[in-house]
């Protein structure tokens, strides 16, 4: 059992009657939805259920007082309206609906929920799901990913993966998106892999990938919108020296980037690169937020995360494998800009939060579980 997603369910369930469960494929959420306690689980996928459901009324009348999920929802040929009559006329009935995007993917979700669901954003394996799936170590989930089939297999999956993106695409994009063009649209996502974590600039996937630079845009909203890709756009209050146009792009799972750049093994180097993956999969997470930025100035100076909440200082983080021989020049830099800012490294090897002091400049070196806690996603 994921402990600590089964927890939130139940919180958010406490404040909304429907709540939508999203992620991409094979992220857990089914086995997350069965593992609930006493719930009625109906699988939308199977026509015996959507024939079931067709007569709303009827069906909602069947489970009254009960908890219900409704797996594979957009399956459904009206599932809003199923959502909408449940929300507005069945106060006894609770409802987790799944699906492999968000609901704006959709236009068979839009507009109509407003104010009545509450989301929740099913993020690869995160730190506690490693301790319940009792995964040995770090390392393993970083090279095979966090999508728990993979993770949890004898052997390096590779054909796994591949599999997967054959899915995605006769699955998710043509059902909600009906793109043309297999081959560039894969290829374009396999290049996105390849430099997860850079600069994005459309312009260099359009030949590669035979299609324009417009449609390269496009490509990356699907991406974006089904959570494989996550657009890191540059924190900035448009300052002359700042760069304020040039998002970065990161693959959703490590697993993929190490399978795009045929990793068999992790060495050293590589460690650093999947660690900002990881770190920026538990922010999402604990957050449930997509709104990350990073910063950089025309000097070439660079901090990999902002965080800014609404009200309060930006807090600068930097993601480093060892706590050993950071370069701090980034956050002096952005410090010098934003003076009231909190700046942090977030290292795999701290345990316990310390400070150091780097010719005059105070920086703070936190665990990951310390960073979440600081930026409100954690708890204590």
């Amino acid at each position: 059992m994921r402990r600590y997603w089964v927890e939130v369910i139940e919180n958010l369930w406490r404040r909304r009657r429907l709540v939508w469960l999203s992620g991409v494929r094979r992220v857990g959420k089914t086995c997350l939805a069965q593992s609930l306690p006493n719930i009625d689980y109906f699988d939308c996928e199977l026509p015996r259920q959507r024939r079931r459901m067709e007569d709303i009324e009827s069906f909602l009348d069947s489970v009254r007082g009960r908890r219900v999920v409704l797996d594979e929802i957009h399956r459904l040929p009206d599932p809003a309206g199923l959502l909408k009559v449940a929300a507005d006329h069945y106060p006894d009935v609770y409802i987790l609906a799944t699906g492999s995007s968000t609901l704006g993917a959709s236009a068979k979700f839009r507009d109509t929920l407003a104010g009545r669901k509450a989301e929740l954003w099913l993020t690869p394996m995160i730190a506690a799901d490693l301790d319940d799936f009792s995964i040995p170590s770090l390392e393993r989930r970083l090279l095979r990913g966090g999508l728990p089939p993979f993770v949890l297999a004898d052997e390096l999956p590779e054909r796994e993966f591949q599999e997967w993106a054959d899915a995605y695409w006769a699955k998710d994009i043509q059902e909600l998106f009906r793109l043309e063009r297999r081959q560039s649209f894969l290829k374009f996502a396999e290049m996105l892999m390849l430099q997860s974590g850079g600069v994005f600039e459309a312009s260099r996937f359009a030949r590669p990938c035979e299609v324009s630079r417009t449609t390269i845009g496009n490509y990356l909203a699907v991406l974006e919108a089904t959570f494989v890709a996550h657009v890191i756009r540059p924190f900035s209050k448009r300052r002359q020296h700042e760069i304020i146009a040039a998002p970065k792009v990161y693959a959703f799972d490590t697993g993929f980037v190490c399978y795009a750049r045929g990793w068999h093994t992790l060495r050293r180097d590589d460690l650093g690169t999947l660690w900002e993956h990881y770190v920026l999969n538990e922010m999402q997470a604990h957050l449930q937020t997509r709104d990350v930025r990073y910063w950089r100035d025309k000097r070439g100076h660079e901090v990999d995360f902002v965080v800014a909440p609404r009200g309060r200082a930006p807090v600068a983080i930097e993601c480093k494998w060892s706590a050993a021989h950071v370069d701090t020049d980034g956050l002096r830099a952005f410090l010098h800009q934003y003076p009231k800012a909190t700046v942090l490294v977030v290292a795999h090897d701290v345990t316990r939060r310390f400070t150091q002091r780097d010719a005059g400049l105070a920086v703070t070196f936190v665990s990951l579980p310390e960073l979440l806690t600081l930026l409100g996603g954690g708890r204590a």
